[in-house]
């Protein structure tokens, strides 16, 4: 269900509707708005965002500053023997010091520089020698200096009403640093949230609880809910466990309005039970947006307002609250999707949404037939990450039921994957967000977590071996680079995996020593847009150099199809016979292919080749062009041996079995020949 402008405002769903993370996502951001600012020691501002701008009431330096230990000397004077008269240091003012022709001034790192001086030798380029008579110190300097060397000017680092530092920036150390050099010792800044947590249920009991009795189980999310709004750096309030009665979660919820909440956690309560009263008590006190949205685990998942009257003590105010299963899974998965970014909000960041990066699984995965899933997988920076590129590996933590609390365990991000009846196989890429820090993951953590999965992991750090074994031994000079750029919207953004992408870079592992030995050394995914189709183009062609690009998709007759229109300027030459190989090889399947507009051409030495967005397509397309592609790779590499192939007179034209045959035998003793010279 897309979410218009108007709808934004206030959207609320039918208690029976499922609405998908994406419009519920929008729909929390939409009502969530930052808190008010206030200001704090400097200190205190570490990890806020900042909620003004801030420039600099000073130059740094405030005065010729050096940048070396040496001599401050008048540059003119050149190499020679000087008398020292005088010495500059940091923190000395230099007031009335004046350098002039034929002396020098001693002056350490940091020092002002006298007037008269415009430049400083360093103390390596200088030699002491003997006293004069008088005994004043003489130094000799060895080298000559141009004007301004190693002197930092007023205002070098920064200029007197620079801006610093911008409203909605993240405070961390080298930002209170900064703060503290331009005297700001009193920061306004966007507050922290408190947060309130309780769990609902009559099975519940205390985690201290040594010995359960029949059908309780103890409180585990109400512990992991509290330390993960801890690790978002908020304010936490425990209110611990409501029994299933409405009078008592009526009193839990006026407990956390009496201690200032800004978002009210609670879990259990919001499914179909006849005792589940969560979701009845906030669309009693408040207002509910949704009750259901389209993810595994997390179904049943409540988001409500309550508007809170203003007292003598606290202005009028809104309270977020999120009803999360019961299922400690689905509490967790809920958490990080929904609360993170309504969490990040309320803080006053720019964009709150959780971080997504692209990551290979590293074992078959099948996907749910009905709902979109959030797979827990923790991820690793590999050189070779399966698909002979370096990337971010995924792998599973195991079995996904909701109930399975393990499978958070060392999980660092969330696989995005669609709903559908089939597998994705190893080596396919996809979206991840990221719900804790990914550099953390070291060697022990990535052991001990295949030790869960030997099998799948075996296979999947073979396919990864092989791969890059291949592709270590075809590395060299001749090595032919190619890039891949999936042209889509619904990739760029996440909303569908990209599966072009991943079937060009198998195709082209494939057929890697046809080519002469080619290696996908990058890919990438970009919005149908002709900005940033060229901007990748232009980067792999003119800076990274890459051989040969392949993009997939934007080639049809839809308003967002643009890859050719974005192609085309960038080309110094157009290469139309490949695009015609391609247009009759897809009419053998689909006579839809005649709409194709693809472009292909030359741009410096690299060869670009618009293909279709269907993986099929893309593989039948490569196929289709190898019989000339590696022979037009290595002329334009410059390849001075290779020759052009005989054209045979129509008249003298032979079977194809048997010309392509003629043309391998005359190609092999064109090596011959160029061998032996």
């Amino acid at each position: 269900m897309a979410l218009n402008q108007n709808f934004r405002e206030a959207a609320t769903f039918p208690p029976s509707s499922m609405i998908s993370v994406e419009d519920a996502l929008d729909v929390v951001l939409s009502v969530t708005k930052c808190l008010e600012p206030v200001t704090v020691p400097l200190h205190e501002a570490l990890g806020l965002i900042l909620a003004t701008d801030l420039e600099a009431p000073d130059p740094l330096p405030p005065y010729p500053a050096s940048v070396k230990d040496g001599f401050a000397v008048v540059a003119a004077d050149g190499p020679g023997d000087y008398p020292v008269i005088a010495e500059s240091r940091a923190g000395n003012d230099a007031e009335g010091l004046i350098v002039s022709p034929g002396t020098v001034v001693y002056i350490t790192t940091g020092g002002p520089v006298p007037e008269g001086a415009d430049a400083v030798v360093q103390v390596e380029n200088t030699q002491q020698i003997e006293q004069s008579p008088e005994g004043m110190k003489r130094v000799r300097v060895l080298t000559r200096v141009s004007k301004g060397h190693d002197i930092r000017p007023v205002g070098y680092d920064i200029e007197k009403g620079a801006l610093v530092l911008r409203s909605g920036e993240r405070i961390g150390a080298a930002e209170i640093g900064l703060l503290a050099t331009i005297g700001i010792v009193m920061v306004k800044v966007y507050p922290r949230p408190t947060i309130a947590v309780l769990s609902t249920g009559d099975e519940l009991v205390d985690p201290s609880s040594y010995f359960l009795g029949q059908g309780q189980i103890r409180d585990s999310n109400r512990a992991m809910l509290l330390a993960a709004a801890a690790q978002q750096q908020c304010k936490v309030c425990d209110l611990g466990i409501a029994r299933d009665e409405q009078e008592d979660l009526e009193n839990m919820l006026d407990k956390a309005i009496s201690v200032g909440a800004d978002i009210l956690l609670s879990s259990g309560g919001v499914s179909m039970g006849d005792k589940d009263f969560v979701k009845h008590l906030l669309q009693k006190r408040g207002t509910t947006y949704f009750n259901r949205v389209l993810m595994k685990p997390g179904k049943p998942l409540t988001f409500a307002t309550i508007d809170i009257a203003a007292t003598e003590t606290r202005p009028e105010k809104k309270m977020l609250a999120f009803g999360f299963p019961g299922n400690p899974v689905s509490c967790l998965v809920g958490f990080h999707l929904m609360a993170v970014p309504a969490i990040r909000c309320l803080a006053g960041w720019r964009d709150p949404k959780l971080c997504r990066i692209q990551a290979c699984i590293s074992e078959p995965i099948i996907l749910d037939p009905l709902r979109p899933e959030f797979h827990r997988a923790t991820v690793w920076w590999e050189q070779d990450n399966g698909s002979g590129n370096p990337g971010f590996v995924a792998e599973s933590t195991g079995r996904q039921v909701s109930s399975r609390l393990l499978s958070m365990k060392s999980a660092n991000v969330l696989l995005t994957l669609p709903a559908g009846n089939t597998i994705l196989p190893a080596g396919t890429i996809v979206w991840a967000l990221v719900i804790s820090d990914i550099s953390s993951m070291n060697a022990f953590q990535k052991s001990v977590s295949r030790e869960h999965h030997p099998s799948s992991v075996q296979r999947a750090s073979g396919k990864c071996e092989t791969i890059g074994n291949s592709s270590r031994a075809q590395q060299g000079d001749k090595e032919i680079k190619v890039a891949i750029l999936t042209v889509s919207d619904t990739v760029a953004s996440g909303a569908a995996p990209d599966r072009s992408g991943p079937r060009a870079v198998s195709v082209i592992n494939s057929v890697s020593e046809r080519l002469g030995g080619a290696t996908v050394v990058a890919t990438a995914a970009v919005l149908d847009t002709v900005d940033d189709i060229q901007r990748v183009l232009q980067r792999w062609s003119d800076h990274e150099k890459v051989d040969l690009i392949l993009t997939t998709g934007g080639t049809g007759f839809t308003p967002r199809d643009v890859t050719p229109e974005a192609t085309k300027p960038l080309l110094h030459k157009e290469a139309p016979g490949l695009v015609q190989v391609m247009l009759q090889e897809s009419l053998k399947v689909t006579k839809t292919a005649m709409l194709s507009r693809a472009a292909a051409g030359i741009r410096g030495s690299t060869l670009i080749i618009n293909m279709p967005g269907n993986p099929n397509a893309v593989a039948e397309c490569l196929e289709a062009l190898m019989p000339a592609l590696p022979h037009a790779l290595r002329q334009l590499r410059g390849d001075k041996k290779e020759k052009h192939p005989r054209h045979v007179p129509h008249a003298e034209s032979k079977p194809a079995d048997v010309w392509e045959a003629s043309y391998l035998m005359a190609s092999n003793q064109s090596k011959d020949c160029s061998c032996s010279h």
